[in-house]
């Protein structure tokens, strides 16, 4: 039960996490690279390849964290929809069938039944 405590936890914090910290990695590759590229802008080609190398590798990292989310997602067992489920038709009853406070109203089928 733990195991799949802490593998729905990983599916559904993994991929965003990965995302979040590949962004901001990114950002600052970019600005560093155009800081140098504004002081040395005769080094520019160097630079420019050097931070696309870099962003490419950066973005690696976020496809195969996304590869994982979806090797994941896989093992995660099945939900029966049919038997942790109620109908509407049923929630409907029970919402008409339950006491209502100050005058509330519920209504069926287009008809408003006021509890005074």
């Amino acid at each position: 039960m733990i195991y799949l405590a802490v593998l729905a936890f990983g599916v559904t914090l993994g991929l965003p996490i990965a995302v979040i910290f590949a962004s901001r990695a990114q950002g600052s590759a970019t600005s560093t690279a155009l800081e140098g590229i504004a002081r040395q802008p005769e080094s520019a080609a160097k630079i420019q390849t050097a931070m696309i190398i870099g962003l490419a590798l950066i973005e690696s990292l976020v496809i195969y964290s996304l590869l994982m989310f979806f090797i994941l997602v896989g093992k995660l067992p099945g939900v029966d929809v049919k038997e942790n489920t109620i109908t509407v038709k049923d929630a409907i009853e029970a919402a008409s069938q339950a006491p209502t406070n100050h005058g509330a109203s519920v209504e069926i089928e287009g008809q408003a039944d006021e509890n005074q």
